[in-house]
């Protein structure tokens, strides 16, 4: 036995299935998953298994027949996804039909969708029994599963991360934009899904490394080279810089090697300065 790496046609993520046999990086599989009989494809080289992990299964190489049948539930899924949003829309259901898949036996059908607040949706089984006899699922996902499912590109001009190879949603927080010293504007920050890009971890930890070697942003500081002292306005993690407002004006892009503490005011100026700052 060994075990495959898989991919299902909705997300990137990888799934680990028990095999009696190899099969090519790239073949379609028909696999045993949580929701029953269905084809993936095979993402990866084989190998051992892990005695403790759990794994679904190989059932065989998908044949000609399997994969026309599951072009025809794709279809069928696809049909039924409009089907239900107009359903929806007519009957005032705040709730947005993001996809409906078949099992490969056609014995379940999920319907994932996307909604606001908790949300009755028995009114449209009906409208699935019309045209399948499938046992109903409702899943309920979240935007960035949505994004996940249906695909977006992103800022960057290419597909969205979550479509197309992120394994797991990180959590991402604005400390990362600020860390990263990103103008702080939601439209540049958000993501197809609405919520922050997953891409502001990608470098975070570079950054932090980088901010170790810099001054704190308002910290005052003075410079060896010209004497000057201010207070520290704008940092450049990558050019290893500072820009520095002094008295006699703005110094820009100091190194932080030639800068050093500024010396402590009197107990009364240093109050006074603190609350100008």
């Amino acid at each position: 036995m060994v075990v495959l790496p898989v991919r299902f046609e909705r997300s990137p993520r990888l799934h680990a299935m028990l095999s009696a046999e190899p099969h090519a990086v790239g073949s379609r599989v028909v696999v045993q998953g949580k929701r029953g009989p269905e084809v993936a494809t095979v993402r990866g080289e084989a190998g051992p298994p892990d005695e403790q992990a759990r794994y679904g299964a190989v059932l065989r190489a998908a044949t000609p027949e399997d994969l026309t049948r599951w072009e025809e539930l794709y279809r069928q899924g696809e049909d039924l996804k409009w089907l239900l949003r107009a359903r929806a829309r007519e009957r005032g259901l705040p709730v947005k039909i993001v996809a409906v898949e078949f099992t490969l036996d056609e014995s379940l059908v999920t319907v994932s969708y996307s909604a606001d607040e908790r949300i009755e949706l028995n009114s449209l089984i009906g409208e699935l029994r019309a045209h399948t006899r499938a046992r109903v699922n409702f899943a309920a996902v979240g935007p960035r599963e949505q994004a996940q499912m249906i695909g977006a590109l992103g800022a960057c001009g290419r597909e969205n991360c979550s479509s197309n190879h992120l394994q797991e949603f990180a959590p991402v927080s604005i400390r990362m934009a600020r860390d990263q010293q990103l103008p702080l504007n939601p439209e540049k920050l958000s993501g197809p899904c609405g919520r922050l890009l997953c891409c502001l971890q990608y470098e975070h930890g570079q950054y932090l490394d980088l901010l170790r070697d810099l001054p704190r942003k308002n910290a005052r500081v003075c410079h060896e080279g010209s004497g000057a002292c201010g207070k520290v306005v704008k940092l450049h993690p990558l050019a290893g810089t500072v820009d520095v407002q002094t008295e006699q004006g703005m110094l820009g892009g100091v190194p932080a090697a030639e800068l050093t503490r500024a010396p402590e005011a009197t107990p009364g100026k240093g109050r006074r300065a603190e609350a100008e700052a």
